[in-house]
């Protein structure tokens, strides 16, 4: 019998050691991918100042970044745990501890699209793998924005990682909290397709908005990187939505409401987000996924 629990003994030892280590090389990592710097060259963005550019500004504003960044666009903290850390969106405007207040067009239009800020580092968990695809005409109408809403005058310190949260981080656990790293930052972007009630102008929303990050690169279901979030379920034609009618997609989206009653968490289903869409912009992502492929659900939802 005591050789027994001697060798429960050891097994654990060794099983405590691994775990250990794992996470000693988690932690390594994580903090390699924190302090890791890229080469981007600044983009020359056109910034318009005219009312109708910053009015579309505004809109994507409210679709793409207020979520985060809040109404007013002085920043929130979106996440606050004592054993993962804080993790800050910052006050974008122009005013004090406002990014716009300090960084040029070109230095905007690279956090945005690249996901790298003006010292050469990640931004976490900024979707830009997303919206790197966005036009320059809509880049520059969110920087004009940016530029003309109300300055608040807010600081924040930087998001802080535990040691515990970087070593997840480093082992994956967390998905990739670094657009920057993903992008192919010297790729060619397709043209958008011009503003209008079609699959191909459907096809871009949904690209920009980061649909694909919880419902998967073929729409047809995902899983998103926050541990808590139930399976995106598959948007083509053969799966969630096939008893939906546009107008029930509309409604969900405006209302977070599910045709059979069931609410969608806004913490996981952006519905606050994306019902600032136009009618025409909804009516244009619904063309979209109707025009998919009838596919399988890659993952089991929940129901």
């Amino acid at each position: 019998m005591k050789k027994v629990f001697k060798w429960i003994a050891l097994v654990l030892g060794v099983l405590m050691g691994l775990i250990v280590l794992a996470v000693l090389v988690g932690y390594v990592l994580g903090s390699s991918q924190m302090s890791r710097t890229y080469s981007v060259t600044p983009e020359a963005i056109a910034v318009a100042s005219d009312a109708a550019s910053v009015e579309r500004g505004a809109h994507w504003y409210a679709v793409l970044c207020e979520d985060c960044h809040g109404e007013d666009a002085g920043g929130t903290v979106f996440f606050d745990d004592p054993t993962l850390g804080t993790f800050i969106a910052p006050n974008l405007t122009t005013g004090e501890g406002g990014e716009a207040a300090e960084m040029s067009d070109e230095e905007l239009a690279m956090a945005i699209r690249h996901g790298v800020n003006h010292e050469g580092t990640g931004l976490v968990v900024m979707p830009s793998e997303s919206y790197f695809h966005l036009s320059d005409e809509d880049l520059g109408s969110i920087i004009a924005y940016l530029r003309h809403a109300p300055a608040v005058d807010k600081e924040w310190d930087h998001s802080r990682f535990t040691p515990l949260a970087r070593a997840m981080v480093g082992l994956g656990m967390f998905g990739n909290v670094y657009a920057a790293a993903i992008i192919d930052h010297g790729a060619a972007r397709a043209p958008a397709p011009a503003p209008a009630v079609s699959v191909e102008y459907g096809a871009y929303l949904v690209r920009v908005s980061g649909c694909a990050a919880c419902h998967g690169a073929e729409l047809n279901g995902g899983k998103s990187p926050d541990p808590a979030a139930p399976p995106g379920p598959n948007l083509t034609p053969g799966g969630h939505l096939a008893e939906w009618s546009e107008s029930d997609f509309v409604t969900a989206m405006r209302t977070g409401v599910e045709p059979d009653g069931e609410e969608m968490d806004p913490k996981f289903m952006p519905w606050e987000d994306l019902g600032h869409m136009s009618d025409h912009e909804l009516s244009a992502v619904w063309l979209h996924l109707q025009s998919l492929s009838p596919l399988e659900s890659a993952v089991e939802e929940d129901e």
